[in-house]
């Protein structure tokens, strides 16, 4: 009767899986239990295959950080089987394997929550914001790793990104600040690390925080190599990392990390996850605001970078082409962001439409290109004499409710990157061609003022970058 109730439970996990993925799921199971099977058993009994700490650790040396390899271990030894007495078995049964598969993969929060609860820590009871927190920077990690060892970076490197390990601390202390205890306080710092959590809590995390739920099935696809070549049903996986083009073979390292593309790819416009394509960067192109302007202007929606002489990054997400005009721009959708030495967004606050502006070679209004506040107090302002800016935010920016980006409330620019995000519009597509008007917003703009027809518009030289690098 037992052995009853226990098939219907996994019958029922099973059956959520689509029959080629019912078949994945078998092989890895096989292939992990292949080697701790006992061979020549007498019966049936004897020779149900389990799966060993060794046999997973065995499988995933390469593709994950042995610590992850432990917390899916213990996530699988966590699942109680009916008529088992829970936690006795050293070794993962098929049921466990599946009911874990099932619920991470395919399970609603509840479902998730009591895996991830062992994940963190082999004992139940309420946890420790320490322990979330390495459980959290272990999951970063590996995601990093995962995807670096499979080669699904898309066109990204750890070669050709800034080092990973502050932007896996950055990540995780973000999505640690969604912590809330159930009298909706949130515990900063070094109280985070000693409250203690329960369930309920942590529940509710998971639910509002989708990025563990993505990251976890990414370390068991990845990892384990098991659902990984079969379509997703949802895009969260599909554009966790967009397809980077322009940075290949240059020889430049981005101010951007893993962690933080990610994490800023996720607040970006659905439509605009798929692909980020470098327009400028001040190492290539040269320190100049009109080579800037000439790399940035009607190249669609994009994402400026910067990096102060302190080593502070942070930046903002314009989400209309950049036109050289002295009005405001853009749409409630841009949002300004910090990657270091913390990393999150801040998003519009309704107060006024200061989203973006850039202007250039004006007597009457400020020159730069600035998100943000309102003229002479930018949340973000780069000056067209180009090194200088500010960050005014006292105590916040109007526009988008952020602090002061920068370490010095002016700074003097040490980098700048330019990134195109989603396809290039309409306007820019006239591929391979630039005109002289493109290479000089002033004269461009002094004509738009006179209300001239721009003669040039035909008369236009090859583009210098086009490459396929996936």
């Amino acid at each position: 009767k037992m052995g009853n109730a226990e098939s219907n439970a996994y019958q029922n996990h099973l059956s959520r899986f689509l029959p080629e993925e019912q078949s994945d799921i078998d092989g890895l199971f096989d292939t992990l239990s292949g080697s701790s099977g006992s061979a020549g058993a007498k019966n049936a009994k004897a020779a149900k295959k389990t799966v060993t700490l060794a046999a997973l650790q065995a499988h995933t040396r390469e593709p994950l950080p042995e610590a992850m390899t432990a917390r899916l271990y213990n996530g699988m030894k966590s699942i109680d089987l009916p008529g088992k007495s829970a936690g006795l078995s050293e070794q993962i049964a098929k049921e466990q394997f599946v009911i874990f598969m099932s619920n991470l993969l395919k399970g609603n929060a509840d479902e998730k929550i009591s895996i991830i609860t062992r994940m963190i820590a082999k004992t139940g009871g309420p946890l420790k914001g320490k322990q979330i927190q390495e459980f959290t920077e272990d999951l970063i990690t590996s995601v990093v790793h995962v995807l670096s060892y499979r080669k699904e970076l898309k066109g990204w490197s750890l070669e050709n990104t800034r080092d990973s390990s502050s932007g896996v601390k950055a990540l995780a202390s973000e999505l640690l600040s969604e912590l809330k205890l159930p009298d909706g306080t949130k515990p900063v710092g070094s109280q985070l690390l000693e409250t203690s959590f329960d369930q309920s809590v942590i529940e509710d995390w998971v639910y509002r925080v989708p990025q563990i739920s993505v990251f976890l099935s990414v370390v068991i696809r990845q990892g384990l190599h098991v659902l990984h070549s079969l379509p997703d049903q949802t895009n969260d996986i599909l554009n966790l990392v967009p397809h980077c083009k322009g940075i290949k073979g240059r020889g430049v390292v981005s101010l951007f990390d893993i962690p933080a593309i990610i994490y800023i790819n996720s607040h970006l416009p659905a439509e605009m996850q798929h692909k980020w394509q470098l327009l400028f960067s001040s190492r290539l192109h040269g320190e100049s605001f009109s080579q800037l302007c000439a790399h940035i202007v009607n190249k669609g929606p994009c994402i400026v970078i910067i990096r102060d002489l302190d080593g502070f990054i942070f930046g903002g997400f314009a989400s209309h082409s950049w036109e050289v005009k002295p009005q405001f721009q853009g749409d409630n959708r841009c949002f300004l962001f910090s990657v270091f030495p913390t990393l999150a967004v801040y998003t519009y606050t309704g107060y006024n439409d200061h989203y973006m502006y850039l202007n250039h070679g004006q007597q009457t209004m400020p020159n730069g290109l600035g998100m943000g506040g309102q003229h002479g107090y930018f949340g973000l302002w780069i000056d067209s004499d180009y090194g200088k800016g500010h960050s005014k935010a006292k105590p916040r920016c109007t526009t988008y409710n952020s602090p002061q980006l920068s370490a010095k409330e002016d700074f003097t620019l040490d980098a700048m990157e330019v990134w195109a995000v989603g396809d290039a519009p309409e306007s820019a597509g006239k591929k391979g061609k630039k005109s002289i008007l493109d290479v000089d917003p002033q004269a461009q703009a002094l004509l738009e003022m006179a209300g001239k027809s721009r003669q040039s518009e035909g008369l236009r030289e090859p583009m210098e970058e086009e490459e396929g690098d996936d």
